[in-house]
């Protein structure tokens, strides 16, 4: 298990890694949106949709995906590009409100909501978010994309290592029984420090470090939600569609908060300057 398991995670960054600096900005909002719509339908499996409520939700994630890409380039120049960028900005707000307000209530309450819909229409407006996030960040730089990326990398790999070692207080038991607060802490730790490497070499300032703690948080957040979901539709992994590594909802749900709010963070003031390809 652990050989197939470190066979598919080397096989994943390689791949990642050639995608992120040796394609177009089209190919990559392509690739990436091909992620996104394996993500939705995931979610669909959670939530147990049938087949026909599922194909249903493929087909607008794709149809609004593709508007996206091929109108964006219109932002400036008609009705219908200034529309999407709207839309765009929208999706991210709504990510930020939820991330924001909405989950850390829901975790709270660990409430089980059964209206399809809703649940429909929120995976697919999250997932939309963190692709739209994965385009704007990667058109910024292709290396500020992997830095907050390695962040929660690190992050995760922490809590996990430090939570097997030193865990002994749960942090949310009825959602996710292996987490630990000693593993939210061994993540903190080693942000920190990666964050003072990158402010020493980048010559950036150390409050830096304090945005890198606020995503450990987010990505804390998207995976205990992730694990509401699946404790509550009695599911392990949200597929077996990775050897070893479950389904890209498993991979991603640390980035599902994180990308979104960070773009929003950074665009605001200037999305209409934004274009989801080159």
């Amino acid at each position: 298990m652990l050989k197939t398991r470190i066979i598919t995670a080397v096989l994943l960054v390689i791949g990642f890694l050639m995608a992120l600096f040796f394609t177009s900005s089209f190919s990559w909002s392509l690739i990436t949106l091909l992620i996104a719509m394996i993500g939705v339908w995931e979610w669909m499996k959670l939530i147990k949709l049938n087949l026909q409520q599922m194909t249903i939700s493929l087909v607008g994630t794709l149809i609004i995906g593709l508007m996206l890409v091929y109108f964006s380039k219109l932002s400036s120049e008609s009705l219908l590009g200034l529309y999407l960028d709207k839309l765009a900005l929208l999706l991210l707000a709504v990510s930020a409100v939820f991330w924001i307000i909405v989950a850390p209530a829901w975790l709270n309450t660990r409430r089980k909501i059964n209206q399809k819909f809703f649940m429909s229409i929120l995976g697919i407006s999250l997932l939309l978010a963190t692709w739209i996030a994965l385009i704007g960040l990667h058109r910024i730089s292709p290396l500020l994309l992997l830095s907050i990326l390695v962040t929660v990398w690190i992050a995760d790999s922490a809590a996990y290592f430090a939570g097997k070692n030193f865990g002994k207080h749960k942090l949310a038991p009825e959602i996710s029984p292996g987490k630990t607060w000693e593993g939210v802490l061994g993540a903190l730790l080693a942000v920190t420090l990666y964050g003072l490497l990158l402010c020493y070499f980048q010559h950036l300032s150390r409050w830096l470090i304090l945005g890198l703690w606020l995503i450990v948080i987010l990505s804390v957040m998207g995976d205990l939600f992730e694990s509401l979901l699946k404790r509550q539709a009695n599911l392990k992994d949200s597929s077996q569609l990775l050897p070893g590594h479950g389904g890209v909802l498993d991979r991603i749900d640390g980035l599902i908060p994180t990308l979104p709010l960070v773009l929003f963070y950074i665009y605001f003031p200037l999305f209409p300057n934004l274009q989801l390809h080159g």
